[in-house]
């Protein structure tokens, strides 16, 4: 379980996510690296540490993320409610040929949009020929299940006036797989490249539904996963290769909670990679490795 002094940071940012949540996209991000910073240790030098920025897009990236798609479906479990989800198709898509598929999952507090802005996210998608959807989990805050199928986890601090629904963690959770299928009934999906990934919450959300439903699932990624479950949960995933990436200066996450995993993942025997980078924070580590993560993907496939 995550320790108390993350736990407080997260808690003190739910507030800024909120609000985040609240105004047009196109200046969010400003407000994620505000909220990140607010959960961040006072000194200068930690604060500087935090700061992401993204790199001048290339053409290739801005093309592809002009593909990006926004659709949505009837969630009959929600009470047949529209949920949107964000769709990326190469152009090198044929239904004559099966095509990868990356699930990817937001961070608390953001949308469908954060992970194909994921600094060059669907430019290697692009270039892959891998398909991305990213699910919402439900609101912004859902967890994808990962904090238990109730909503316990937002019935204090900010979120306390406005919690959302009693089985919060179950819709999020079902999100993920409702996109799923949406997703392969439309396309010619490869059943044996099918790969799970997300950072933060995302990541988080990323190694407990890879470990409970590791049938579906070719390979999982994690960036800084925000995760409070005990790590023998791993073993679900016992047979999946599992990358896992995390900034020893993240303050965010703490670093130990994802070396608890990685060292589960070692004593189970488990085909895993870890980088944890020098200096790395919670917003720069995952993203200054996404190409490692697609490389890594690539060389996998189900018998």
């Amino acid at each position: 379980m995550i320790g108390p002094v993350f736990e407080r940071r997260l808690e003190w940012s739910v507030l800024m996510f909120t609000l985040i949540a609240s105004v047009p996209r196109i200046g969010r991000f400003a407000l994620v690296a505000l909220a990140l910073l607010t959960m961040a240790p006072s000194s200068t030098a930690a604060q500087a540490a935090q700061e992401w920025v993204q790199p001048e897009r290339s053409k290739a990236n801005l093309d592809a993320l002009a593909r990006v798609q926004v659709k949505s479906y009837k969630f009959e479990a929600a009470g047949n409610i529209d949920v949107k989800y964000g769709l990326y198709v190469p152009t090198k898509y044929t239904a004559s040929r099966a095509t990868p598929l990356v699930i990817a999952l937001h961070g608390l507090g953001s949308d469908i949009h954060y992970m194909m802005e994921y600094n060059n996210l669907v430019e290697l998608a692009e270039r892959y020929g891998y398909i991305v959807a990213t699910p919402m989990g439900y609101n912004e805050r859902g967890w994808y299940g990962a904090r238990g199928q109730g909503n316990e986890f937002n019935r204090r601090g900010a979120q306390a006036a406005d919690p959302g629904p009693e089985n919060l963690g179950a819709l999020s959770e079902q999100d993920v797989l409702n996109v799923l299928k949406q997703v392969r009934a439309e396309f010619n999906i490869d059943a044996k490249r099918i790969y799970l990934i997300g950072q933060s919450m995302g990541g988080g959300g990323t190694l407990y539904i890879g470990s409970k439903y590791p049938e579906i699932w070719t390979a999982l990624a994690a960036m800084a996963p925000a995760i409070y479950i005990s790590p023998d949960t791993i073993a679900g995933a016992q047979k999946l290769p599992v990358m896992v990436i995390q900034g020893d200066a993240d303050t965010s996450v703490d670093p130990n909670v994802t070396r608890k995993w990685v060292a589960k993942m070692k004593e189970l025997g488990m085909n895993y990679q870890y980088i944890e980078v020098p200096g790395g924070t919670h917003a720069s580590a995952g993203r200054l490795n996404i190409d490692k993560v697609f490389a890594f993907l690539d060389k996998q496939r189900k018998p």
